[in-house]
């Protein structure tokens, strides 16, 4: 069933995602192959969780702006308004709206499906790794965010602050996101990635 509507998830995303650097095109098929590979390993729904996660940042508000922990409630509205007008089936409306709010970060809302939970997982395991480093420098530059404080990089004396640099959201925020995974894969997968971001930390202190 959803050969027919993958193409069409994808071409929706494309003309309504309001994208920025860290949530871009690349980042949503990011999300769908590892929340597909998630749901094999767990043994979850895809016709939840594929759809969840091409539609999951259809709406999003910039940044910095103050109702930004609402844009998952929007997106999930907006894609369940989509998803009728596709005659998709409608009795997975309620847990693909579901994973679609839960997935955020700023929203706070706890999944309470395995669907849910692998959503969640393949969008938090995107801002880890390799990839989290890039996307960290990528909107810490487009918001003026300096990269590291020259006279104490790693806040030996002082509180950490990542609105003034990048370094500190790795101590406030990325480094943390492990422990926050759901399911058995996910946290084994961030366990590497934060590895690798521990790795990139160590060395630029030798650099400094």
């Amino acid at each position: 069933m959803l050969e027919k509507f993958e193409p069409l998830f994808l071409d929706f995303i494309k003309r309504e995602m309001q994208q920025d650097l860290a949530h871009d095109l690349n980042h949503v098929l990011r999300v769908v192959k590892v929340a597909k590979s998630l749901c094999h390993e767990e043994g979850a729904k895809l016709e939840v969780v594929v759809p969840a996660a091409y539609l999951h940042d259809c709406f999003s508000f910039p940044k910095n702006h103050p109702e930004r922990a609402t844009s998952s409630l929007l997106a999930a509205q907006k894609a369940q308004e989509f998803l009728e007008g596709l005659a998709y089936p409608s009795e997975y409306f309620p847990e693909i709206s579901h994973a679609i709010v839960a997935h955020s970060f700023s929203a706070k809302v706890k999944p309470k499906s395995l669907e849910a939970k692998i959503v969640q997982d393949a969008d938090r395991l995107d801002a880890i790794g390799a990839i989290g480093v890039a996307r960290c420098l990528q909107v810490g530059t487009a918001l003026g965010v300096g990269l590291y404080n020259a006279f104490d990089p790693f806040a030996q004396e002082r509180e950490w602050d990542d609105r003034q640099y990048c370094v500190d959201h790795f101590y406030i925020k990325l480094l943390k996101l492990a422990d926050t995974m759901n399911t058995a894969s996910a946290k084994a997968e961030a366990d590497k990635r934060t590895v690798f971001m521990k790795n990139f930390l160590t060395q630029l202190g030798t650099e400094i």
